[in-house]
């Protein structure tokens, strides 16, 4: 499995204990900017392998203004979320932005945490969104940052299947940042570049962030 975090460039990411893998710097700096880093390999999808998780759009189309909302769940501190692809997902209320994505199991996740306690986290701008993925076998799972003046209405990933809306989580209160996630199942999503935009609940765009492709010559 290939397992990749983009963050700030020149800011520590956050530790993943027990895993392999590299972590990678990136996060948005306004609409169309483009940022390189390692990528997992593509394989082909069933036509519907998305369907539970968002509905799928013509390949390049934007969501129209705030058409549907996402509602963002509010989770514990350290609370293992489930995200697929058998990851757990966990919010800190240390650091900046700080999160943990465990891949062995409840005593990974736990382990990851500790060691994330002592992390910065993402630290990103404000307005801004990181991103990154994991992938095994084509099989692809996008995780990142926000960090919004308000919570936003929707985030959305466009991949070279489509646009989809990816589910939100944020701890309680108001922290001000949060963690979405995307299980694309099986894709070749990662044969093109991936576009990660956050609305706010009207629908206007907040932030930006591309990901270029690993095979683009």
């Amino acid at each position: 499995m290939s397992k990749q975090r983009f963050v700030a460039a020149g800011i520590a990411a956050v530790a993943l204990a027990g895993l392999s893998g590299t972590a990678f710097a990136l996060q948005g700096q306004g609409q169309g900017q483009e940022s390189g880093g390692e990528r997992g390999r593509g394989a082909e999808r069933p036509a519907a392998a998305l369907t539970a998780t968002a509905p799928e759009r013509p390949a390049g189309a934007e969501p129209a203004g705030a058409r549907a909302s996402t509602a963002v769940r509010v989770v514990r501190p350290y609370e293992p979320v489930e995200i697929g692809r058998g990851a757990l997902l966990g919010l800190l209320p240390e650091g900046r932005q700080n999160y943990v994505v465990a891949w062995g199991g409840p005593e990974d996740f736990r382990a990851s945490v500790e060691a994330a306690k002592g992390m910065v986290g993402d630290d990103i701008r404000p307005n801004t969104v990181s991103g990154g993925y994991s992938s095994s076998d084509g099989e692809v799972l996008f995780t990142g940052a926000f960090r919004t003046d308000v919570v936003p209405g929707r985030i959305t990933v466009r991949t070279a299947d489509g646009t989809f809306d990816a589910q939100m989580v944020r701890l309680p209160g108001n922290p001000g940042w949060g963690v979405y996630h995307l299980d694309a199942g099986r894709t070749d999503a990662l044969s093109s570049d991936v576009v990660v935009t956050a609305y706010t609940p009207g629908g206007d765009v907040i932030d930006t962030l591309t990901m270029t492709s690993p095979r683009t010559p």
